[in-house]
């Protein structure tokens, strides 16, 4: 089955009403171009590396300004939009990045909460711990629509294949992993960690992502990207600024390379073996 995708490049600030303002803008552009499914980077709503700062504009899911604004522009443009994830207050106190898909009558379809915690410390200086904010989710989701099986991730999750190797294996077609990658990390990996993730599950990848200086300061790397399961980049954005990123895209593209390079099928279960050789004085083995 042949249709029109979109994924939307943004810079989002501090304030969650511009965003959404950016967002619907951009948006209305991807289904203009005639795109039946759209999706928007992490952290939509609000890029805020200040915790009070995002404490003082976290909503509950019921009453959050994206979440509001994408179920009415899904149904007003009759599209699926995907929401790559934006910061959602839980009824304990504690945050989800949580992506949304709704349908073309409004709906929420589905939700995702990122599973991986960006825990790292990058040589320039950059330190991130995403888990002393963010509660980290525990089920991978795979959503049947009508025109393809969708398989969830987020930004970091795109580091851990065994997600989208199960969600492959549960018949995902398309697999996604909206993302606001550093600079640094996504020079040195951003695109061949998509391509090898299109490539090791014979899918399609669809990429979001968040481009440039944002007002709290950090950099992101942009490159909003739409990969084919062969792991051709059929369209990509620049690292600066908004963008809409559209391809066209044929679900019997997912058969062939299936039928092509079957490792799904091929796979097969195994143990490790940890082999420590006892060694003798002077390093001879005995």
């Amino acid at each position: 089955m042949s249709f029109k995708v979109a994924a939307i490049q943004m810079c989002s600030g501090v304030d969650p009403e511009k965003n959404v303002a950016s967002m619907i803008r951009l948006v209305r552009e991807a289904a203009a171009h005639g795109a039946v499914y759209v999706q928007t980077p992490e952290m939509t709503g609000a890029i805020q590396k200040d915790r009070k700062g995002l404490q003082a504009i976290l909503r509950d899911e019921n009453s959050d300004l994206v979440v509001k604004a994408a179920s009415e522009l899904a149904h007003e443009l009759s599209i699926h939009l995907h929401i790559g994830s934006t910061a959602i207050l839980l009824a304990d106190g504690k945050i989800a990045n949580r992506a949304f898909l709704f349908g073309p009558d409004g709906r929420k379809i589905t939700s995702y909460d990122k599973i991986h915690m960006f825990d790292v410390d990058l040589d320039n200086g950059e330190s991130w711990r995403e888990s002393a904010v963010y509660r980290p989710g525990s089920r991978a989701v795979v959503a049947a629509l009508p025109f393809a099986r969708l398989g969830f991730g987020v930004c970091y999750d795109v580091r851990f294949p065994q997600l989208f190797r199960a969600e492959a294996l549960a018949g995902a077609e398309i697999l996604t992993t909206p993302a606001a990658f550093t600079r640094q990390t996504g020079e040195a990996h951003w695109e061949v960690l998509l391509r090898a993730r299109a490539i090791e599950n014979g899918a399609f990848v669809i990429s979001a992502a968040q481009a440039g200086v944002h007002e709290d300061g950090r950099e992101t790397f942009g490159h909003s990207m739409i990969v084919d399961p062969w792991g051709k980049v059929l369209a990509s954005a620049g690292g600066m600024g908004e963008a809409v990123v559209i391809a066209d895209i044929d679900t019997a593209a997912v058969k062939a390379a299936r039928a092509k390079i079957p490792n799904l099928k091929n796979a097969r279960d195994f143990e490790v073996d940890i082999v420590a050789p006892l060694l003798a004085k002077g390093g001879v083995t005995v």
